[in-house]
């Protein structure tokens, strides 16, 4: 697959944020076309097959934009950047590859069940790491005159403990901020196109991918 770039202009154009990722910690940053972002309406199938917070959440379907929705809206933006974050969270190969089976399974071996709750725990704390930077990029865009630029979290929204789905009104508005997967967004292709491509199973230690829609 030949990697995608947006056009020198608009490489040019928000080269500051790029840099700002940079800087904040990210692992690798790339301005692309928003047109390239890959919208399936088969990734929000994940969510509701095997997602223990199907429904819970208001960042999370059914709450959110549909694809087909959230394809309308991208058409909408020039640009994205995709950020890549490294975790120090460590892997362990015995059960990377049944890692959510592990965590969840009441008949899982208890060894294995450990080591799952482990990795995922070492993970939400560092995943919860990202969503500060990914709001300052978006401020940081806001400021620059981008008044519409938008970030997309990596993972789903963990900022309460229980969400005020019920209610049906998010207590930290100006905070939560959708994950990618949930409006439908390939990440794992949307990667390769950009030249960035993700580990899957990863290996040793996990990335995180993120967006920020620009324009």
């Amino acid at each position: 697959m030949i990697p995608v770039t947006a056009d020198r202009t608009e490489t040019d154009e928000f080269e500051f944020l790029r840099q700002a990722a940079l800087k904040m910690g990210a692992k690798e940053a790339k301005v692309i076309p928003a047109s390239c972002i890959v919208v399936e309406n088969r990734v929000p199938l994940k969510c509701r097959s095997g997602c223990i917070a199907y429904g819970k959440k208001l960042t999370c379907p059914p709450h959110v934009p549909t694809p087909d929705e959230f394809r309308t809206i991208v058409g909408e933006y020039r640009s994205a950047l995709l950020v890549k974050f490294g975790l120090d969270t460590e892997v362990d190969p015995e059960i990377i590859r049944s890692i959510y089976k592990y965590w969840l399974d009441t008949d899982a071996p208890q060894e294995k069940k450990e080591k799952a709750a482990e990795f995922w725990r070492n993970y939400f704390t560092e995943s919860n790491a990202l969503l500060p930077i990914m709001l300052e990029l978006e401020k940081t865009a806001f400021n620059a005159g981008y008044t519409l630029a938008l970030a997309l979290a990596s993972g789903s929204c963990r900022l309460c403990e229980t969400c005020n789905v019920k209610g049906g009104t998010c207590i930290h508005p100006t905070r939560a901020r959708i994950p990618e997967h949930a409006v439908g967004i390939n990440m794992k292709k949307t990667a390769e196109l950009a030249g960035m491509p993700i580990r899957f199973p990863c290996v040793d230690h996990p990335e995180a991918m993120a967006l920020l829609l620009i324009d």
